[in-house]
């Protein structure tokens, strides 16, 4: 069950909205079911407990389409490093106190669920000694465990974040064997590895802070730039959730399956 939202009300949705994308050229304004997926995701954001939900876009088409679907909007820089950078700015935009709480929403999950926007958001409310939140849930499938696209975590008694990695972690003693005689892994660590999901709770005067921070080594290692943070000593409260995310998109083929998964509802 997903906590309150209670402890997180008052909280901003920021979603990033980048218009260039390698796979799939002007991702954020792709039809789904007669909207642009920007806008779903928007959509999907306003079901939560937020009390404003704006876009970070870095194209003014992008800026157009949410307007002319009543989402606020704001147009940043098109030149930024990170999305951490696009949020950062947009808070400046905004004008939003230090103190306050910002859920960063990627903008190709037109499937997130409210709930867990809300749990991110409370999480961090909550757990005043850490600097950001996030989420994960357990791993069911030893494919989705060996795969590098799928980002592993694990956590401290306390579920903060101790590391983030592309590799099958945490990994058992005599898990090993198979994998070495040429077998597929049969079975899964208990207990279960879990898989990060790629949403995050901020507190705006971290935001400011994270794009100055010194870039990490393994941060480099493992193109997670959440490693950054924990690098530098701040700690990442983590919520664990028994529900599976929702499939964002990055290519026409995501996009395709999406669009069948919005039909068939």
């Amino acid at each position: 069950m997903m906590p309150s939202a209670v402890a997180g009300a008052g909280f901003t949705v920021l979603i990033p909205a980048r218009l260039a994308s390698s796979r799939l050229p002007d991702k954020p304004l792709a039809d789904i079911g007669g909207l642009p997926m920007v806008v779903r995701v928007a959509r999907r954001a306003q079901q939560s407990s937020a009390r404003r939900c704006v876009v970070a876009a870095d194209d003014a088409r992008i800026v157009q389409a949410c307007e002319s679907h009543a989402i606020e909007a704001v147009l940043t820089n098109t030149d930024h490093a990170s999305g951490s950078d696009r949020l950062a700015e947009a808070c400046e935009l905004l004008g939003l106190d230090d103190d306050e709480v910002v859920v960063n929403v990627q903008g190709d999950e037109p499937l997130i669920e409210p709930a867990l926007i809300d749990a991110v958001a409370a999480e961090l409310a909550r757990r005043t000694d850490c600097v950001m939140s996030t989420a994960a849930h357990a791993i069911a499938q030893p494919d989705e465990f060996l795969n590098p696209n799928v980002v592993k975590v694990v956590l401290d008694r306390i579920s903060t974040a101790l590391y983030f990695s592309r590799a099958p972690i945490a990994w058992w003693r005599d898990g090993m064997g198979s994998l070495a005689a040429g077998k597929a892994l049969a079975a899964l660590p208990s207990p279960a590895p879990l898989r990060h999901i790629g949403i995050y709770g901020y507190r705006v005067n971290f935001l400011r802070t994270f794009p100055r921070l010194e870039p990490a080594p393994l941060e480099a290692t493992e193109s997670l730039e959440q490693l950054r943070v924990l690098w530098h000593g701040h700690r990442i409260a983590v919520h664990v959730t028994g529900l599976s995310p929702g499939p964002g998109v990055d290519t026409p083929a995501d996009l395709e399956r999406v669009r069948a998964l919005l039909r068939a509802s």
